[in-house]
């Protein structure tokens, strides 16, 4: 399953905390951000995801984040 957000990160050493962050909720996945997209796109591939914990770290560490449909 991938899921896509739209985020308002704007700094690689924030997109590589936010990474690491999620790397211990969702373990084996794979998470990037394109931060040269308008809307600093994150990207997750895992078996299972839960968009409100995405959302919620991310909040958690004052960035926005938005399902991207």
């Amino acid at each position: 399953m991938i899921e896509i957000f739209k985020t308002n990160v704007q700094e690689i050493e924030q997109s590589n905390m936010i990474v690491a962050k999620l790397l211990e909720h969702f373990p084996n996945s794979k998470i990037n951000f394109d931060l040269e997209d308008c809307d600093k796109i994150l990207r997750i591939h895992s078996l299972s995801i839960s968009n409100s914990v995405i959302i919620e770290l991310l909040n958690a560490h004052g960035f926005h984040c938005e399902v991207l449909l």
